[in-house]
């Protein structure tokens, strides 16, 4: 049998070729990764397509988020001590720098930072979180953990240039959102209001204290007053005095004119005579009704029997004892001071009470919004169109890299160390997991 011969075909190199050496010419990576997916392009496209219809579910089932915002005007600080420096050196110029170095001396406060502290304080929030029953709403089971949800779906922020504050509060209720930004503003008042300490409040609470005070000894001063009058017959001493003394003169004209004529009388009608015995009779009352003008010489609050009857007459007429006068002047005009001097405090300390209370209300901080809050109607979270395409993007990278990443590792060699030690570590973690499965089978 006869073996074949193998033709072997031997090629000369052409004279007249160049005989410089030609090195193969080499892909780029990124050209290669794309040549990867386009040959994978229908899988990708399928898994982008799975992933664009889960990431618009997802968006779907968000739940919605609305803010609602309320935008407040902090007083200006100031402070009434450097106002009242300024008052008491006049508006002159060397007053108006006296009142601005007071203020900068006792430091004047800044009220915004004050009213973003008060905001973001324990008390509010505590308030807030009682109101609204926040915990059964965040599914929290302690105060604390509902109180940093709180705060991370509040944002209270103060421009540095206009100092306006603004309060933002997010949450899945639209109405309750709105609703816990007004709890906020009332509650930043009540609590501004319930801690106010100034110079004018803490005025406002002496003069009302001294009020009282002065109230209660006014009326015992009138009672003292009205208890003496009542007792003397002493209604006004002045004019009582000259209705007496004018009285007396008049009884006195009276009597000296009676007894002018009693002694016509008696010269010419006798002693016996009817006309002179009711001359006579009326000169005895004349005198009388000037003894009980005069009244009794004894000190006050000791009177006899007959000084008592004599003061009957009198006072039924309104008569005041002339006697009595210097004794009663002194008494009257003490109790009379008294309470001249009660009611021009009283009427000084109502003034200033008002006063105070018109400064105490100028001192409290009061809120002046600027931007009321309302109800939401657009939700601020998610924004599903922005939401479903990053999704689906960043789905699409990820199953890209995952493409280049399988083919390099089944293109890779056997004994590459690589691979070698990516097969030690599945191994060594496929042992670790399987090993507590065992043995739950085997107690089992």
């Amino acid at each position: 049998m006869q073996t074949p011969v193998e033709s072997v075909v031997v090629t000369t190199p052409d004279p007249s070729e160049d005989h410089v050496t030609r090195e193969p010419m080499i892909a780029p990576n990124w050209l290669c990764n794309l040549r990867i997916l386009w040959e994978r392009r229908s899988l990708l496209l399928r898994a982008t397509g799975i992933a664009f219809v889960v990431s618009l579910l997802i968006s779907l089932i968000i739940p919605k988020t609305y803010e609602s915002e309320a935008r407040i005007m902090p007083p200006e600080g100031g402070g009434s001590s450097s106002a009242l420096i300024s008052a008491l050196a006049g508006r002159s110029l060397e007053g108006e720098l006296l009142g601005g170095l007071a203020a900068g001396l006792m430091g004047s406060r800044n009220s915004g930072a004050l009213f973003v502290d008060v905001l973001r304080s324990g008390s509010v929030t505590g308030r807030l979180i009682d109101r609204f029953d926040l915990q059964h709403v965040y599914h929290k089971r302690y105060r604390v953990d509902a109180a940093k949800v709180l705060a991370h779906r509040t944002d209270i922020t103060q421009d540095k240039k206009s100092g306006v504050i603004s309060v933002l509060v997010k949450d899945h209720d639209p109405r309750r959102a709105r609703d816990m930004v007004q709890a906020y503003l009332e509650e930043l008042n009540a609590v501004v209001n319930r801690t106010s300490t100034s110079s004018a409040h803490q005025e406002r609470v002496f003069i009302e204290k001294r009020l009282a005070s002065v109230r209660a000894n006014l009326e015992h001063a009138q009672e003292a007053m009205s208890e003496f009058s009542s007792t003397h017959s002493t209604i006004d001493l002045r004019e009582q005095t000259r209705a007496t003394v004018e009285s007396e003169a008049r009884v006195n004209g009276e009597l000296i004119a009676a007894q002018g004529e009693l002694e016509s009388l008696q010269q010419i009608y006798g002693d016996g005579n009817v006309r002179v015995r009711a001359a006579e009779a009326r000169i005895s009352s004349f005198k009388r009704e000037l003894d009980r003008m005069g009244g009794s010489a004894a000190p006050l609050g000791v009177q006899d029997d007959a000084a008592a009857a004599s003061a009957k007459p009198i006072s039924a007429e309104s008569y005041l004892p002339l006697r009595q006068v210097p004794r009663l002047a002194v008494p009257y005009a003490n109790l009379y001071r008294e309470v001249r001097v009660q009611e021009t405090v009283y009427d000084l300390l109502t003034q200033q009470y008002e006063i105070a209370r018109i400064q105490e209300a100028k001192d409290v901080p009061a809120v002046s919004v600027i931007d009321a809050p309302g109800i939401p109607e657009k939700r601020s979270f998610p924004p599903r169109a922005v939401f479903t395409l990053a999704l689906t993007l960043g789905f699409f990278l990820l199953f890209a890299a995952f493409l280049i990443a399988r083919h390099s590792w089944l293109a890779m060699d056997a004994s590459d160390p690589r691979r070698i030690f990516a097969a030690e570590v599945a191994r060594t973690t496929s042992d670790a997991v399987s090993r507590p499965l065992r043995f739950v089978r085997r107690s089992e």
